[in-house]
């Protein structure tokens, strides 16, 4: 570990910046595997090395020093901009906040879109830089969003930088206008998802949206095409409702059409590059994929022959499921799905495509 050390507490080199964010990484990784693995003979050495790797990234004590005229948290989006891993998962768009407490939270949001272990690496860094500035992460302080279960997403922080965090509310879902039980778990999320994507959209200028009903030759930025935001909001609400009656519906097969259709709003709610399907925001949505399961196999037990099939992989092998793809030229692998924004349904021998957004392979 001596030259590690050596190497991680030197200032102002780009290759200690590299190095720390690989160990985060490594300690991210290393972390959840132990989780998943308790038995594995490996395991006292994992967290022998992991107690050994905690101690090599404490962050170095540096004298306070006070920023005037330019953001505390200038080092955090240096480093943030600047870091090609997340370039590659987030596109090429530096951050656009003009103040700490936006920068934050711009950084925080940005997060929700990669993968799991790079975003806790992340996090982790951007608390101990704030720390450093002599900002601490708050926990209570935070923006609610609507949905059917509390969790904080993110931090905010207080003392020398006030910024709000963000978290889902089950309190703030029983305020709207949307608040009564439903006879499913599965209909309480598909409400969840309506509320939280009205809020989410106030909040976030990154959206676009690829929902083909709405606007079919392209996927749109709600940012640049601000009308777009309602029609999208009326298509999700209109097949919301259509999927609320399916409560007094008896026929399976209407029942599934419309949990599909509901699916593909949801799934079609994207960013550019599309979220990785292991950020946040992509277990977020596949929570709908999970319910829309459950309501195909009500159908195969009513003795319909159903098959779903939610595209990925490379496009050449899906493109015979799929109709009126979309091509991207960032984001992701060349030649593969970015996005299953709608999944392919055999319906008693009925072919019913699937869309996707692919990356060309240019």
């Amino acid at each position: 570990m001596q030259h590690l050390r050596q190497l991680i507490e030197i200032e102002n080199s780009e290759l200690a910046q590299v190095l720390r964010f690989s160990l985060y990484g490594l300690e991210a990784a290393l972390n959840q595997a132990r989780e998943e693995y308790p038995q594995d003979p490996g395991i006292e050495l994992c967290e022998q090395f992991l107690q050994e790797l905690y101690q090599l990234l404490q962050p170095i004590s540096v004298p306070q020093v006070e920023v005037s005229g330019e953001f505390k948290l200038i080092h955090l989006q240096t480093a943030f901009n600047s870091d090609s891993e997340l370039n590659s998962y987030l596109g090429n768009s530096p951050l656009q906040s003009q103040n700490d407490a936006d920068l934050w939270n711009e950084i925080q949001r940005c997060l929700l879109r990669v993968p799991e272990n790079l975003a806790i690496a992340w996090r982790r860094l951007a608390g101990e830089l704030a720390q450093e500035v002599g900002a601490v992460e708050d926990t209570q302080n935070l923006d609610e969003l609507p949905f059917i279960r509390d969790e904080i997403i993110y931090p905010g922080l207080s003392g020398t930088i006030q910024a709000k965090g963000l978290c889902l509310s089950q309190k703030a879902l029983l305020k709207t206008d949307i608040n009564r039980s439903y006879a499913t778990s599965e209909l309480q999320l598909l409400a969840g998802f309506l509320l939280l994507y009205r809020k989410v959209l106030e909040i976030e200028p990154n959206l676009h949206h690829a929902l083909k009903s709405v606007f079919s030759f392209d996927v749109v930025s709600f940012y640049t095409s601000p009308e777009q935001r309602h029609l999208y909001l009326e298509a999700l609400s209109d097949r919301w409702q259509r999927t609320e009656k399916t409560d007094e519906n008896t026929d399976p097969i209407f029942n599934l059409r419309a949990w599909i259709d509901m699916d593909e709003a949801i799934h079609s709610l994207v960013f550019i590059p599309p979220a990785e399907r292991y950020s946040w925001w992509g277990k977020l949505q596949q929570e709908s994929r999970r319910v829309l399961k459950k309501v195909a196999n009500k159908a195969i037990k009513a003795g319909h022959d159903i098959r779903l099939k939610q595209l990925s992989g490379l496009y050449a092998d899906n493109c015979t499921f799929s109709k009126d793809d979309i091509q991207l030229d960032c984001g992701g692998t060349p030649g593969e799905v970015l996005a299953c924004l709608r999944v392919y349904a055999r319906i008693n021998q009925e072919e019913n495509p699937g869309r996707v957004l692919f990356r060309s392979l240019r």
